[in-house]
């Protein structure tokens, strides 16, 4: 094995790291998000659909980077750059606007809930996917990714 490889492989290296933690984020701010939505949405409208949608940006950061077909990076790009653009846009509005979240969405005062790990992921997935570029094919026509599917 290279040094590339444990680059791109998710058994090993920085992308495994980051698939993961995409998919706790995905699990966790799903699950948040469909809690508050059922429960008290009218309590905080606009910070639980931003949970949900920030739930559902991590969910296909998660399938971009752990699958291997020729729409996974763009997948992953698209998420990460999204994700980083959501960050700083609700970061800045959490700050300047108190009252538009009343509650907190996994992205007010730039993931400051999270110990800012929302501000540095899309970072490093947008630095891991630019430091891998053109080293990561997509699987073969007829091969079986990482998740089963042909």
């Amino acid at each position: 094995m290279t040094a590339t490889d444990g680059d791109t492989d998710l058994q090993h290296g920085p992308r495994r790291v980051l698939a993961t933690l995409y998919g706790i984020f995905a699990l966790a701010a799903t699950s948040r998000a469909g809690v508050q939505l059922s429960t008290s949405f009218r309590d905080a409208p606009l910070a639980y659909s931003l949970s949900l949608f920030s739930g559902l940006v991590y969910i296909a950061a998660t399938v971009g980077l752990v699958t291997r077909r020729s729409w996974s990076r763009g997948l992953a790009w698209t998420a990460c750059g999204v994700e980083l653009v959501g960050v700083l846009a609700v970061g800045i509005a959490s700050l300047i606007d108190r009252s538009a979240f009343p509650h907190d969405t996994v992205w007010s005062r730039f993931g400051s809930g999270y110990v800012f790990i929302p501000l540095v992921l899309p970072m490093l997935g947008l630095w891991w996917l630019y430091s891998t570029r053109g080293t990561v094919a997509p699987a073969r026509k007829g091969s079986q990714d990482r998740t089963g599917a042909s």
